[in-house]
């Protein structure tokens, strides 16, 4: 059975009961060239846990784009860090449709099978998913729909293609059911802008090499609370359309739901009126334990007293059953503080931050470091700057070539921050997903045209909540401590929701209890200006654009409030300047490249041992990149792979051929055509096949290759003549 639909701006044809026939519910979904399989498989017997048993995994099969795996074994084995987060987008978007107490294991498997370039296999991915698994015996009443915005020329795009995101300033996933919002995540995009005014005071002779052509400006690009909400209404509007689409189009094709059983919330309501009628007290006193650990510690004591009760003792209650109804008690507690009398755990009110403390540099030999903490939660993130080669590749089935990644990121969450004893792992897929969410909250503050690779990571030594925050504005200072002049600091802080009945309450900067009990967890980075990040996982059906609004300002008042805090400790930075990398970017005559190579690499390797430095090339620019450790020797280098460029222009004959500049004068004036744009200025043609400088600081509008201007011969010094604009 196939089904075509045209679905937000796109044909999507689906294949039912065509492949993987045992599953619970499997589709093909082709857009396009895309061809996405989706497929649900449930166990027939319960877990005995308190949770929902679900498990999602996204794979992309290199055949897809036609390829084979690169690496000794040609096969695809680990998931790289794009499959990770897409399982999670898919997993949180689809998590909060299975009926409470469901508790049979589970597994969504979204495989890409060819891949489009201009595609979006995120949107695909968790489409297809929610469809298979609305088809499925499992009892989910409404499929999901998920959508991309973007935001090009001022307009909101629908869906935007692979290459259209790249022109767009805005990268905002939303999915949801109907007229519910479930899942939101948003980032920022910069953009760099040429910009020459902003030379115009600066000292002439000031070192241009880190500059792009001439100066580029970079915008971040953050979005204001008001214009976040029009794009999520925008595409709010867009899932009510997709998802009526796909009830409509597949109601008729669902598989008769499973007669499941379901756990029940209170597996012991005699319990729980004994715990209200005699522990009450001792339940709000452990709540209002700050730490988890503690908290937990004080929950046990009170199962412990319970169980040798004579009331426990005649029932026959088990000690783990009044533990877990104690849980479930303890939430019903948090929540009833929170609405009745809008009271909080740790005593702060619905709007306060915890208290907050920044020490940067406290690693002698770390680039930059700091350490971040606010409450219980501690991050010490630390910067390390490094060369193109130690940029991270990446593979993505959309890219005919490996991607670049000179911006990186690395959250890490060991058990003793909240004081368990388990071993160290891998990074799993809540580690990848906290670092992510840094990313690209900061991203848009890192200089686009930055000489160096940056690496952070992020070290969570102490949590109780909003650890991927504390990494945000921990990050944003290790930067300025490295030395990195980021475009302005970034902060974020995660925002809480409960909802009972008819009233609710935002909450800032939640701690873990807040987010275990409470019905959202919405995180908000940015900067004073706007937000440059976003992510929302919403536990509950709907929330209404009115109490979106709420968290949002009520978030930016806490964001200002930590940055006027962040600000103190950057005015404080005290930079290492000892040990920091030494870099110098510079330009050459393109030509001259291949003799700073030398024949089969024996010049550069020569330099690169002589100086211990490293060297990269650009081969089409003419620039030359040269760092190292120590000051001097890249200083050193530098003048002699200048020597190197200079010894000749062209020979023939054995001779230099050199331009006769004795017939010229200062103050003699030209039309000329600018023949070549540096990095410090631009070459204008003469006559007789001379050449003169215009340097950047005399640039007083945008110029490109091809203009001509008049000039005017300022200084002839060295075989060279400088110009001035006339």
């Amino acid at each position: 059975m196939q089904c075509s639909i045209e679905v937000n701006n796109q044909i999507q044809i689906f294949d039912l009961n065509k492949v993987a026939k045992q599953a619970s519910g499997a589709v093909l979904l082709r857009v396009k060239n895309t061809v996405v399989l989706a497929t649900i498989a449930r166990e027939d017997t319960q877990v005995e846990e308190d949770f929902l048993p679900l498990t999602v995994q996204y794979l992309e099969k290199q055949y897809a784009a036609g390829r084979i795996p690169g690496g000794y074994v040609k096969r695809e084995t680990k998931p790289g860090d794009f499959e990770t987060l897409t399982s999670r987008i898919i997993d949180r978007s689809l998590r909060p449709l299975f009926p409470k107490g469901y508790a049979y294991p589970t597994q969504i498997v979204v495989m890409v099978l060819s891949a489009d370039p201009e595609v979006d296999l995120q949107v695909v991915g968790l489409n297809a998913a929610s469809v298979a698994l609305y088809l499925s015996d499992i009892p989910v009443e409404r499929p999901v729909c998920g959508v991309r915005v973007g935001h090009i020329d001022g307009e909101f795009v629908l869906n935007p293609s692979n290459s259209e995101l790249k022109k767009s300033t805005l990268d905002l996933y939303v999915a949801g059911v109907k007229d519910e919002l479930l899942m939101i995540e948003m980032r920022s995009l910069p953009t760099l802008t040429n910009d020459i005014t902003s030379m115009i005071a600066m000292d002439p002779v000031v070192d241009m090499g880190l500059c792009s052509e001439f100066i580029q400006k970079q915008s971040m690009n953050e979005f204001d609370e008001s214009k976040i909400l029009e794009a999520i209404k925008f595409a709010n509007e867009a899932i009510l359309n997709g998802s009526n689409a796909y009830e409509e189009a597949f109601k008729e094709y669902k598989k008769t739901p499973a007669q499941l059983e379901y756990k029940s919330e209170i597996e012991n309501s005699d319990i729980a009126i004994y715990i209200d009628e005699f522990y009450k007290t001792e339940v709000k006193n452990a709540i209002n334990q700050m730490a988890k650990s503690e908290r937990a510690s004080e929950l046990v004591k009170i199962a412990n007293q319970i169980a040798l009760s004579d009331t426990a003792i005649s029932e026959g209650w088990d000690k783990d059953l009044i533990l877990n109804i104690l849980g479930k008690y303890k939430k019903k507690i948090v929540r009833e503080q929170i609405i009745n009398e809008s009271k909080r755990a740790d005593g702060r009110g619905l709007k306060d931050v915890r208290p907050i403390s920044i020490e940067t540099n406290i690693l002698p030999n770390a680039h930059g470091s700091c350490l971040f903490t606010r409450g219980q939660t501690q991050a010490l993130v630390v910067a390390t700057l490094g060369t193109d080669n130690d940029a991270q590749m990446s593979e993505l089935l959309t890219e005919k070539t490996a991607v670049a990644d000179k911006f990186m990121f690395n959250y890490n969450f060991p058990g003793f921050s909240v004081g368990e004893a388990s071993p160290i792992k891998a990074p799993g897929r809540r580690e990848l997903g906290h670092g992510n969410l840094a990313k690209r909250a900061l991203y848009p503050s890192v200089d686009l045209d930055s000489p160096y690779s940056i690496r952070l990571v992020s070290e969570i030594l102490e949590s109780n909540g909003s650890s991927s925050m504390a990494s945000v504005c921990g990050g944003s200072l290790a930067l300025r401590a490295a030395g990195v002049q980021s475009c302005k600091l970034v902060a974020g802080v995660a925002m809480g929701l409960v909802f009972e009945g008819d009233k609710h309450a935002v909450l800032t900067d939640i701690m873990g209890l807040e987010d275990h009990d409470g019905d959202m967890d919405f995180k908000v980075a940015g900067s004073k200006d706007g937000i440059t990040a976003l992510q929302m996982d919403i536990k509950l059906g709907g929330i209404s654009h009115e109490v979106l609004k709420e968290a949002l300002l009520q978030a930016k008042e806490a964001r200002e409030h930590i940055l006027n805090i962040m600000q103190e400790a950057n005015n404080n930075i005290v930079i290492n300047e000892d040990i920091l990398p030494k870099l110098e970017l510079f330009s050459v005559d393109p030509s001259k490249i291949v003799d700073i190579i030398g024949q089969a690499g024996k010049t550069i390797k020569e330099i690169i041992e002589k100086f211990d430095v490293s060297i990269d090339l650009d081969r089409e620019k003419g620039e030359v990149k040269v760092a190292g450790s120590q000051k001097g020797k890249v200083e050193a280098a530098k003048e002699y792979i200048i020597q190197i460029t200079q010894k000749d222009l062209k020979t023939r004959g054995g001779k230099k051929e050199v331009k006769n500049i004795d017939n010229f004068n200062i103050g003699e004036e030209f039309d000329g055509e600018i023949k070549k744009i540096a990095t410090f200025g631009a070459f204008v043609s003469l006559r007789d096949g001379v050449d003169g400088l215009l340097h950047i600081s005399k640039i007083k509008s945008p110029i490109k290759e091809g203009d001509r201007i008049k000039v005017k011969v300022s200084e002839i010094k060295a075989g060279k003549i400088s110009l001035d604009l006339i």
